[in-house]
């Protein structure tokens, strides 16, 4: 469960980026979009879902870019490239795309993450010196890596392990003793590596496998990122050729979504190659479903499995551009689905970018999960904030029950731009001599 990122210098966000998923003060109504959780004594409350809205190239992608890269980090445990080039998210593997590039002064790339899972709280924090835009020579290096279990400090290190209490995770801990703690962490300190994440290598060796098993688990298997509509996929594990896996429960979603001529399972033509959609007309008759079915159908069928996934698991589901090609009906269904006790047991959430108006509904979602991003024409540093941040009182006051949508329209919120595209045609047709 997400309560918190924060990341800075990260592309057009210059100054720090707060996405918040703990309810903000003062906030009532639709209960149900608030999850409570407890951790030791302490109980913390998270917000089950978030909607963000922007123009066009003001940085809403950049925010779930910015997650996709520290998940990326942290589960290969180091800041070098890495060959496999990432096309719904270059900068995951190219960290060289990530400062900003209008900065030329080496400041510090920052990530913070806090989340809860298997009954505790983590919290996690790096800052990195990755050099300035498009230097891919640069020597990079970790500046500082701090990691907190259940708000208590576990370690920090900059160039060196400057703390390292195990007493904080004892349960977890492979050390037997104080003087056993002690010589591994001058060893731990022998070993750091400025390119390395402490995390994912001394101390998950050295201090705590099992620990780091299941903060690993919750970045893979429920912090579930995807910065591209198109790259909303998650393929079926088998391989075994001319077989035809056809999930009876995406089926019969899709029946109800409008296909309802054919079957969609997926098929491995080679031995070698990955599984891929087709439309199933019977058991000798198959076609690529790219090629029968809409785009619509198609990424519906690929988004439906990861939207079971994160309800099954609890899992966080952060997806760019969640209404391209689909229609609103169902997308409003999945969101309901995500806010209700009697569906999501498991107390998954669902982050998304989009333009479509429809979502600015106070009986929808709460002032806290309707976040914005505008871009500062001058500076093209992008910030975000939340409908709740406008507060309740004043010329813009926001209250429950107001008109988000016409309020959103009226340009009362900010995060909309007004787009004139008339003197481009008046330039065009008059450098064609068209009167």
């Amino acid at each position: 469960m997400l309560l918190e990122f924060r990341t800075k210098n990260f592309k057009s966000f210059q100054d720090e980026l707060v996405f918040s998923m703990t309810p903000a003060p003062k906030q009532k109504g639709l209960d149900y979009s608030v999850f409570k959780e407890k951790v030791g004594i302490k109980n913390y409350n998270s917000l089950s879902s978030a909607v963000i809205y922007g123009p066009n190239a003001s940085g809403k992608t950049n925010i779930i870019g910015a997650m996709d890269t520290l998940k990326h980090i942290v589960l290969r445990g180091h800041i070098r490239n890495v060959d496999t080039k990432s096309r719904s998210n270059p900068a995951a593997s190219q960290l060289e795309l990530i400062p900003n590039k209008g900065d030329t002064n080496n400041t510090p790339v920052d990530f913070s993450i806090k989340f809860i899972d298997s009954g505790y709280l983590f919290e996690y924090k790096l800052s990195l010196d990755l050099g300035v835009f498009l230097d891919d020579e640069y020597k990079r290096s970790v500046l500082s890596e701090t990691f907190y279990v259940n708000e208590k400090l576990v370690f920090s290190r900059g160039k060196e392990l400057e703390h390292l209490e195990i007493s904080v995770i004892k349960k977890y801990s492979s050390m037997v003793n104080n003087k056993e703690a002690k010589v591994a962490k001058k060893l731990a300190q022998n070993n750091l590596n400025g390119e390395e994440l402490f995390l994912m290598n001394g101390f998950k060796t050295m201090f705590s496998s099992k620990l780091v098993s299941i903060i690993n688990d919750w970045f893979e298997d429920k912090f579930l990122v995807f910065c591209r509509a198109d790259a909303l996929q998650v393929l079926p594990s088998f391989s075994k050729k001319d077989t035809i896996l056809v999930d009876k429960t995406v089926n019969d979603a899709a029946v109800l979504f409008g296909v309802n001529s054919n079957a969609l399972g997926y098929l491995t033509p080679n031995e070698d190659d990955e599984p891929k959609l087709f439309s199933v007309f019977n058991e000798k008759t198959v076609v690529h479903a790219e090629t029968f079915e809409s785009y619509g159908t198609v990424r519906f069928v690929n988004m439906f499995p990861i939207v079971l996934r994160a309800l099954l698991t609890g899992g966080t589901l952060v997806i760019d551009e969640f209404d391209a090609s689909i229609h609103p009906m169902a997308l409003m269904n999945i969101i309901s689905i995500f806010h209700s006790d009697d569906y999501n047991k498991h107390k998954a959430q669902l982050i998304f970018n989009t333009h479509n108006p429809i979502f600015l509904n106070s009986n929808l979602f709460r002032r806290d999960e309707i976040k914005f991003v505008e871009r500062d024409e001058e500076t093209s540093r992008s910030t975000h904030y939340s409908l709740s941040d406008f507060g309740t009182s004043g010329e813009k006051g926001v209250r429950n029950g107001s008109d988000y949508m016409a309020n959103y329209f009226v340009n009362q919120y900010g995060a909309i731009k007004n787009i004139d595209f008339t003197p481009v045609i008046e330039k065009l047709l008059e450098d064609r001599g068209v009167k």
